[in-house]
């Protein structure tokens, strides 16, 4: 964000011609190439931020996720299975999602866990159709793989690769319908 904020510093005064007296079509094309630079960082920043005081923590209970002041865990004993899926991303980079089969129902409105509930057909049929998908970094993925088999060993269901872009979004429209469909 600083070297686009400087950028576009730069870029103002050779499009309005401060440093030579005279505005130029490079000065302005350089402005929106750096403006774009800035919203991008900014939109970067955002997902990070809103993200910092988001963790992981696996024991013997289960998987839990912690968002700020809000904590909820999947209990190991509540699962089918878990499993680790990888999918190309670019040439040379996989991105990776710990995918986690409940046995019973989910709740697709929890304040902390909606945000990781897919629909989507499994990779195995005997598995359900609704499950958690955590994405993982790279740098992050074989710690808590290792951790998962640690605690339970005899739901680990392996490694598969999928689609590209097969982490996906969230459904956040129909997450928003049926919260308001709860309070009224």
């Amino acid at each position: 964000m600083a070297i686009g904020a400087f950028g576009i510093f730069g870029v103002v005064l050779v499009a309005t011609g401060n440093q030579k007296g005279e505005s130029t079509a490079r000065g302005f094309a350089g402005l929106g190439f750096m403006v774009a630079l800035g919203v991008l960082g900014v939109i970067v920043f955002i997902g990070v931020w809103t993200n910092r005081r988001t963790r992981i923590l696996i024991d013997t209970t289960g998987l839990w996720l912690e968002k700020g002041n809000l904590r909820n865990v999947i209990p190991w004993h509540t699962l089918a299975g878990v499993g680790l899926c990888w999918s190309e991303f670019g040439r040379n980079q996989k991105v990776y999602s710990l995918e986690l089969y409940p046995t019973g129902p989910i709740d697709r409105d929890d304040p902390v866990l909606w945000a990781l509930v897919r629909d989507e057909e499994p990779f195995h049929p005997a598995l359900p159709r609704l499950r958690y998908r955590l994405p993982l970094s790279a740098a992050n993925q074989r710690p808590v793989v290792a951790a998962v088999q640690q605690y339970v060993p005899q739901i680990w269901l392996g490694e598969s690769q999928r689609a590209a872009g097969h982490i996906g979004r969230p459904d956040v429209k129909g997450h928003r319908q049926r919260t308001r469909g709860r309070t009224t």
